[in-house]
C-alpha cells in the first residue's frame, strides 16, 4: 500500500487512532499527537505495507512512547534545575557540584590569559569583561589600536582552544 493509500485507511480511521491515543493516556493531547500521526505519515516513501491499520496503531504507539520519554526527560532536567531546599522552596543557588565545576573552569581560563602575558590579560580583561573600547586601551597602555586587536585574537584564540580542550 502507497502512502497515499495509508493517508486513506488513517483519514477512514482518524476517530479511532484518538480514543486509542487518549486511551493510551494522551488525554487532551490525543488530537495533537493524531495530527503529528498524519504529518508523520503524509511524508513518508515508503512500499506497500500488509497491514496498513496494525501499521498505523504501531505508529501512533511509538508516538506515545515518544512523548512519554520526552515528559519523563522534561521532569528529570526540572527536578535537576531546582535544587530544593529542605522547606520545598526552589533555590536561587546552583548546586554544589556546578559551583565547584565552575570554579575550576575559571581558575583554567584565569591560567591561560596568565601564560599569554600581563599586557595580553589585561587587553583581554579590559575589553571582554569591563566592555572598555580598543581605542580606549590602546590609549591607556600606550600601545597601537592593531597591537590591541593583536592581542585580542590571541587571547580568543587560546581561549577557544581551552573551551575544546574541557569538551
Amino acid at each position: 500500500m502507497s502512502s497515499n493509500g495509508l493517508e486513506a485507511v488513517y483519514l477512514a480511521n482518524r476517530d479511532k487512532m484518538v480514543r486509542f491515543l487518549a486511551a493510551r493516556g494522551a488525554g487532551d493531547a490525543a488530537e495533537d499527537l493524531a495530527n503529528d500521526l498524519w504529518l508523520k505519515i503524509s511524508t513518508l516513501s515508503t512500499g506497500p505495507i500488509a497491514n496498513p491499520l496494525s501499521y498505523l496503531y504501531r505508529a501512533a504507539n511509538s508516538l506515545m512512547i515518544d512523548r512519554y520519554r520526552a515528559r519523563r526527560q522534561s521532569d528529570r532536567r526540572e527536578q535537576d534545575w531546582f535544587d530544593l531546599r529542605g522547606d520545598g522552596e526552589a533555590s536561587d543557588e546552583p548546586a554544589g557540584e556546578r559551583v565547584i565545576g565552575a570554579q575550576q573552569e575559571i581558575a583554567k581560563v584565569a591560567a591561560v590569559l596568565t601564560t599569554l602575558g600581563t599586557r595580553r590579560e589585561t587587553v583581554f580583561r579590559r575589553a571582554r569583561i569591563d566592555g572598555v573600547s580598543q581605542r580606549q586601551i590602546a590609549e591607556e597602555l600606550g600601545v597601537s589600536l592593531s597591537t590591541v586587536e593583536a592581542d585580542l585574537r590571541i587571547a580568543t584564540r587560546a581561549l577557544i582552544e581551552l573551551k575544546e580542550d574541557l569538551r
